[in-house]
């Protein structure tokens, strides 16, 4: 039933970060590592995706050089689904390009935990609750990470915006005129 439930999603969040070729691997190491920690979870929480991308992210790490690689092949790609608004603002199939690129550096550039969380956020379609759960961090951790990976990608487009947090944890931004 939990396979059945997330399995998807587990999916759909490795295969971005790792690819294809990889993601059947490590969504079947997920279920594996939950079934043998399954005395550890909290039943009286409701959903469980945010545990299993978790322990899906912990377990990415085994795979940093097949990531390394996949960020670069799918920067362009990476950076049209997290900041899609820097892409439409490139004036140019050339601009979005060299945009792209900045943008797939920057992101290979976080660290470990900032790229995580940002990928949990964007990717993994997790409030910052849940997003604290999976990582098993405080809150606020989370929330500087976040603030931390979005000025970074600003920078890296030259973008400079100004931020108002929604009590959902979604963040709306409007540009900064000089």
């Amino acid at each position: 039933m939990l396979f059945d439930r997330h399995a998807r999603s587990v999916y759909r969040y490795v295969a971005q970060r790792l690819g294809d070729h990889v993601a059947d691997d490590v969504m079947s190491e997920t279920f594996l590592v939950a079934f043998e920690r399954r005395s550890a979870y909290d039943v009286s929480v409701s959903d469980a995706r945010p545990w299993l991308l978790g322990i899906a992210t912990r377990l990415m790490r085994k795979h940093d050089r097949v990531e390394a690689v996949a960020w670069k092949g799918l920067s362009a790609d990476m950076a049209a689904q997290i900041v899609p608004d820097f892409i439409e603002q490139a004036g140019s199939r050339i601009d979005a390009e060299r945009l792209s690129r900045r943008l797939g550096k920057a992101l290979r550039r976080l660290s470990d935990g900032d790229r995580d969380t940002l990928l949990l956020y964007a990717w993994g379609d997790l409030d910052y609750a849940s997003i604290a759960a999976a990582m098993q961090v405080p809150v606020g951790t989370v929330r500087s990470r976040l603030n931390r990976a979005r000025r970074q990608l600003r920078r890296a487009a030259g973008i400079t915006t100004l931020e108002q947090e929604t009590d959902h944890g979604r963040v709306d931004t409007a540009p900064q005129h000089s």
